[in-house]
């Protein structure tokens, strides 16, 4: 088997056959400069518009990316369980098609890592002081989101200020450990990594972002959020079970 990359990014693909190209070519021209081993993994979830087809085309030109067909669409949570579970980096990144997390930002983020050594998971918190708001979210998506947290804070779920970004990074262990117990596939399935992390011992951080809200969000209000404020009943139920099922000898950390 080939020497792991030192990184591997997940981008899950659901109807993204407009966004993804330029959100390809620029991981390919961060990636231009960047001197260590990587991989990148698309995971395209069974979509009407051709994405798999552009995917393909695209990552073939690509010597370090790869197309992951998940062949069925069940959500978000099962598209980024799918690629976090084949990624091989010593640090896995997952981020959104949109890229309204910039790709600067996991430049941070490994500078981060390099001089906090004990950390297993970062997450990005876009109510950080220290975050950059370039565009922000629709108002009633914005308080929605608001509203999604504190009542996770309330139910005592995610001690965390912003479950909901979707740019959050994991040593390869903590990664391991993690979505091998993961299991909600739609987009409260932050919240129950989260939880998961805690459970297992990782040590978390919350770093500032710069943010830049795409208008294409995925998220349908009324019915995804209903469903998730559905899933937030059952996740701690969830992975109270997962952890007694499966126990760690050790706590969520690098093993080698």
């Amino acid at each position: 088997m080939s020497e792991l990359p030192y990184l591997s990014i997940v981008v899950p693909a659901y109807n993204e056959a407009r966004r993804l190209p330029p959100t390809l070519l620029k991981l390919a021209e961060f990636f231009g400069d960047f001197t260590r081993s990587y991989e990148v993994l698309i995971v395209v979830e069974r979509s009407s518009d051709g994405t798999l087809e552009i995917a393909s085309e695209l990552a073939s030109q690509q010597a370090h990316f790869r197309v992951i067909d998940n062949r069925v669409q069940r959500g978000k949570g099962y598209a980024v369980r799918s690629g976090m579970l084949q990624a091989r980096g010593k640090f896995v990144f997952y981020m959104d098609a949109d890229l309204s997390v910039p790709l600067a930002e996991i430049s941070a983020f490994l500078q981060y890592w390099d001089a906090n050594p004990g950390i297993d998971v970062l997450i990005g918190n876009r109510r950080h002081a220290l975050s950059r708001i370039t565009r922000r979210q629709a108002w009633l998506r914005r308080t929605m989101g608001q509203t999604f947290n504190r009542i996770l804070h309330a139910c005592g779920l995610a001690p965390l200020h912003d479950t909901q970004c979707g740019f959050k990074a994991f040593r390869r262990e903590a990664c391991r450990e993690i979505f091998s117990r993961q299991t909600l596939d739609g987009f409260a399935f932050d919240v129950e990594v989260l939880l998961l992390a805690e459970r297992l011992g990782c040590k978390i951080a919350d770093l500032p972002v710069e943010w830049i809200n795409s208008k294409e969000s995925k998220v349908r209000i009324i019915r995804d959020g209903l469903q998730m404020l559905k899933d937030t009943l059952t996740i701690r139920k969830l992975v109270d079970a997962k952890i007694a099922s499966e126990p760690v000898v050790r706590p969520c950390e690098e093993r080698g």
